[in-house]
């Protein structure tokens, strides 16, 4: 069967797939044998979980069932939507760990102070000062854990000192008015913990993850957490392998960038092009039942992206009102916790929902038929996302408002995680519902992947990344409530990563070379292999880089060696992302019916220059062990997670919404003003967020946690400078920009639907040229090629 009308290929197009597609399972395996062989190192080396904790004359502090019910209380209330532990999480209040270990630190110099010297430790001299300091750190760094009895020893100073913290705790977690002023700097809702036995146990697990940073693991001189976060008063302070493996994956850096440019330099020739199509080859394939049924997955994930930059605003004016958005009390109703999970989860669903819909489009006219009942499964699936969605919010609401029991939070509520914040029963039905989809996928897509044409590479990578994206948010149920911390986290980048970050970009590589290569712009083969070596490059840093977020979560120093060194090959494709955004734009030029897709090109133009700004400078900012031993936990993290997260898979998403939308109604032209005016307000606005807010902030946290403490940086007494308020109330610009963008962009989507997007000067009937799809009694749709 002919698929295609283009000129012969050159004897370089001719040339196999084969090995690449040899290499590139060997990146798969040989990647996730690295990552599982050091998973099993975090499991083996994370920091332990007593049994019981005592005092040296035997009396019970606390258990190993408190730290873990500690645990659960943190998660039932936001978790890692308030504050962060071990610099994961959310950057208004304090990151619990570092306050903790400053604060027990204090409390200590002042018990020893007071008794030994009858006086207030900032009172002493500098040279009983520094007697003391040293005195602190031999007694924070001593491990006195037992692993035989599972037990931890305190002294008599250090249980006095963790009880003063403990009190505080209580107080800001409770209801006592004289911390309201407190609250509202963290933006922490009154009555967050409302039981005192529960507040006692969030005080048991904070401590405990406060003496994990802080203690040195058996037979060396680094701590758990790998001396973070940086703590001057117990000397933790970067380590010898901290500088040496940011040395040698800066290095490893520039070596790729080198070896890359001189491969291009050496092998890349102009690209010979073939001969544009005189007509649109997708005019006259018309829409099937099961691809129409898709559109409703655009308009969906278009109110989702609303909702989410809209709670996005909220979430980010509460960083400066606190508990109020200009004088209405909110949080009253939708606290700093809701607004923040709703705003990252919101930005999950809506992402996915997009490339939920391109799958379920394309698949059909790739496949060439439609499968039976094909549109039955579209709208089930359709219908089990919105109770997902709906579901899932309601219960992480009513978590952290109306609190549940912990095993109830844990399975219908809040996880306290971020990206997988929604509740357990939740994140199985979302698991199921991306199975379906996965089903729905394969059997659209079957007959081209039994048909032995150019098209057939492709094809094959297309549905290798569908199986990915279906399978791959399994990982996120690895872990249970109750999972050490090392463990959930690693696990927990497996769905963050490797899920949004890693097989999303491969099916958005594959989606594009189909697209292309149908489009009759470049030769399949050639598509082919381009897509085929990208993703060899792309994953080969990017599975085992998943370490690199896990340098101080209680992992060894094998982990941030792995980490390191292959996410900075991470980068090194993002080099030249450029010549990349220059071959999009030009096939807006390489044919008159090409100016249709135009506005899909230019999104994905944009992908391309925040994938070298956000994930590619930004990004290593915050790589190297060295840059994010100070940087972990501050406005550095916020500034890459919002440049590459919207920046790249956001206007991805646009893209790929955009190119279902101009198919399902291909007759008409459209009127893009408000669709130009939204690309450029949106990309404005994220650029003026950055620049003018998030990137001043970060930097100064930074600044000031390497001269005094992570804990500084993240305090209310720096924050609440009048400077920072300012540079706070500066992101209002961006912001602005950034929801008249949106506005902009939803206004056209609904005039897609309204008409008023259409313009009917110039509408056009479609060619019927090319390929048809024509509809079959039993439902199925058949392509006569």
């Amino acid at each position: 069967m002919q698929t295609s009308n283009l000129p012969d290929e050159t004897p370089d197009e001719k040339r196999s797939t084969k090995p690449l597609w040899f290499a590139l399972a060997a990146v798969l395996v040989g990647a996730f044998l690295i990552l599982g062989f050091f998973g099993r190192e975090v499991y083996r080396q994370a920091p332990p979980i007593p049994d019981r904790i005592v005092t040296q004359d035997g009396r019970e502090l606390a258990t190993g069932e408190q730290i873990l019910d500690g645990q659960q209380v943190w998660q039932s209330i936001g978790g890692q939507q308030l504050g962060s532990v071990w610099g994961h999480g959310a950057y208004q209040a304090p990151d619990w760990s570092a306050d903790w270990l400053h604060r027990e630190s204090l409390a200590l110099l002042e018990i020893w102070a007071m008794r030994d010297d009858g006086a207030a430790y900032d009172e002493l001299v500098p040279e009983r000062q520094a007697a003391l300091r040293a005195r602190l750190q031999s007694e924070m760094r001593t491990n006195t854990y037992d692993d035989a009895t599972r037990t931890l020893t305190f002294s008599e100073d250090r249980a006095a000192a963790s009880a003063t913290v403990a009190a505080h705790y209580a107080s800001l977690f409770g209801d006592d008015p004289e911390y309201d002023g407190l609250r509202e700097d963290y933006a922490l809702h009154k009555g967050a913990v409302a039981e005192e036995s529960r507040r006692a146990d969030l005080a048991t697990f904070f401590s405990w993850a406060a003496w994990s940073c802080a203690t040195e693991r058996p037979g060396s001189t680094t701590t758990y957490t790998n001396n973070w976060p940086h703590e001057p008063l117990i000397g933790n302070t970067p380590t010898a392998a901290n500088v040496m493996w940011s040395m040698i994956s800066i290095v490893i850096l520039l070596a790729g960038i080198g070896g890359l440019v001189w491969y291009s330099a050496m092998k890349r020739k102009e690209e010979d092009l073939p001969p544009a199509p005189k007509t649109d080859p997708l005019d006259a394939l018309t829409p099937t039942p099961s691809m129409r049924a898709a559109g409703k997955y655009v308009l969906t994930a278009v109110a989702l992206f609303v909702a989410q930059v809209l709670l996005g605003a909220v979430t980010a004016h509460y960083t400066v009102e606190g508990d109020g958005f200009f004088g209405i009390p909110l949080s009253e109703y939708l606290p700093y916790a809701v607004t923040r999970t709703w705003h990252i989860q919101l930005a999950v669903f809506w992402i996915a929902t997009s490339f939920l819909a391109a799958g379920l489009f394309l698949a059909p006219a790739i496949g060439g038929k439609e499968p039976r009942f094909q549109r039955l499964g579209v709208n089930v699936l359709f219908g089990a996302l919105l109770l997902i969605v709906v579901g899932s919010l309601t219960g992480e609401w009513m978590s952290i408002q109306k609190p549940m029991g912990p095993d109830a939070t844990f399975w219908f509520g809040h996880q306290g995680y971020e990206y997988v914040e929604l509740g357990r029963a939740f994140q199985i039905a979302l698991f199921g519902g991306l199975g379906i989809w996965l089903v729905l996928m394969l059997r659209a897509l079957w007959p081209a992947l039994t048909r032995r044409d150019d098209m057939r590479p492709v094809i094959t990578l297309f549905a290798g990344s569908t199986v990915a994206i279906g399978l791959f948010y399994g990982a996120g149920l690895f872990y249970g409530a109750r999972t050490h911390m090392s463990v959930m986290e690693y696990w927990r980048w497996w769905v963050v990563h490797l899920w949004v970050e890693g097989f999303f970009e491969v099916f958005a590589t594959a989606t594009v070379a189909f697209l292309f290569a149908r489009f009759g712009l470049v030769r399949p083969r050639s598509a082919a292999r381009a897509a085929i070596a990208s993703t060899c490059i792309f994953l080969i840093g990017g599975i085992p880089g998943t370490f690199h977020h896990l340098y101080f979560s209680g992992t060894p120093i094998s982990i941030m060696a792995i980490g390191s060194s292959f996410s900075a090959l991470e980068v090194v494709p993002l080099i030249l992302i450029g010549t990349e955004a220059f071959h999009t734009l030009r096939m807006e030029h390489r044919a008159p019916w090409m100016r249709r897709y135009r506005w899909p090109l230019r999104f994905l133009a944009g992908v391309a220059f925040w994938n070298f700004v956000g994930a590619g400078i930004f990004g290593f900012l915050i790589n190297p062990p060295i840059a994010l031993f100070y940087m972990q936990g501050l406005n550095t993290t916020a500034v890459h997670a919002h440049a590459a997260l919207f920046g790249v898979y956001g206007l991805l998403s646009i893209a790929l919404m955009l190119l279902v939308l101009r198919r399902l109604k291909p007759e008409h032209a459209w009127n893009e003003k408000w669709l130009a005016r939204g690309f450029w307000l949106m990309n404005s606005g994220l650029v003026a967020m950055i620049a003018l807010s998030l990137l001043p902030i970060g930097l100064s946290q930074a600044y000031v946690s390497m001269e005094t403490g992570l804990w500084y940086a993240r305090s209310a007494e720096f924050l609440q400078q009048p400077i920072m308020e300012t540079l706070r109330w500066m992101r209002i610009i961006g912001d602005t920009m950034f929801l008249a963008g949106v506005a902009s962009f939803a206004w056209f989507i609904t005039g897609l639907y309204t008409g008023h997007s259409f313009d009917k000067a110039s509408d056009v009937a479609p060619s019927l040229d090319g390929l048809t799809i024509i509809p079959a009694t039993d439902e199925r749709e058949t392509i006569a090629k």
